[in-house]
């Protein structure tokens, strides 16, 4: 897939320029947002900042979203199809969700720190040990912001289909704390979904690039499905599987 796109090295100077010039805005936004940030922290507030900047995030790379279902009501978490890094501030900015990540992510340390900003729940798949651990920190970002999203299929589709879902990395919500929902949720790129997905070989900042030098608008609906109930809320295997059929059947509509 890497090779079917144009690479930074490759964009003209009119998409290195968009390039700059949302980068160059992204950094303003951060540096306005992180001093409220902290001051929130301190007065120990529920933190809107990292949304904000998220949201912020969506507006500058120029995603447009729609929005169709049901939005989460009340603390929920949501099990969603991957396609790109733009999936992140575009639910962010429609429902101020936390995430759920990898834990090779906590090995970057800029974006571990920005990830703990907004609450990211790290998840080590394959250390069992560590499940008590993440069932605390996932009640921290709910604490927080009443939604936490996490994307089952464990990496990157093509946008047009799904991988299969790990229901490991449902360990942490397994039982089900009371009181909370389960939503499956469809994000939709349309006909553009193969250009903005990140798989193949493509370096996850060629991704970030390419997105950012786009002249014309990142469209994208978010689906929100119908929430899990009964049988399928039994334990993480029936709720991956109830919402990978859920979004499967969305994504046939």
């Amino acid at each position: 897939m890497a090779t079917a796109f144009a690479m930074p090295r490759q964009l003209s100077l009119r998409a290195w320029a968009r390039v700059t010039l949302r980068l160059a805005a992204m950094a303003a936004l951060l540096l306005v947002c992180i001093p409220f940030y902290y001051a929130w922290a301190i007065l120990r507030m529920t933190n809107p900042w990292p949304r904000i900047f998220l949201g912020g995030v969506a507006t500058i790379a120029g995603v447009e979203i729609k929005t169709a279902g049901v939005k989460p009501r009340g603390p929920t978490f949501m099990l969603a199809n991957h396609v790109s890094w733009i999936d992140i501030p575009a639910l962010s900015r429609i429902t101020g969700s936390a995430f759920v990540g990898h834990d090779g992510l906590a090995s970057m340390p800029v974006l571990k720190w920005l990830c703990r900003m907004n609450d990211t729940v790290f998840v080590a798949r394959h250390d069992r040990t560590s499940v008590a651990d993440q069932v605390e920190q996932v009640r921290h970002a709910m604490t927080d912001t009443h939604a936490l999203t996490i994307f089952p299929e464990g990496t990157t589709s093509d946008g047009t289909g799904l991988l299969p879902f790990k229901s490991s990395l449902l360990s942490a919500f397994e039982p089900l704390p009371a009181g909370i929902c389960v939503q499956p949720v469809l994000l939709d790129y349309g006909p553009d979904a193969a250009q903005i997905a990140w798989v193949g070989e493509e370096h996850g900042l060629d991704n970030f690039l390419r997105i950012l030098a786009r002249r014309r608008a990142v469209e994208v609906t978010i689906h929100f499905l119908p929430q899990l109930r009964g049988a399928q809320l039994t334990n993480r295997k029936t709720m991956a599987q109830a919402a990978r059929e859920a979004i499967l059947q969305a994504l046939a509509r």
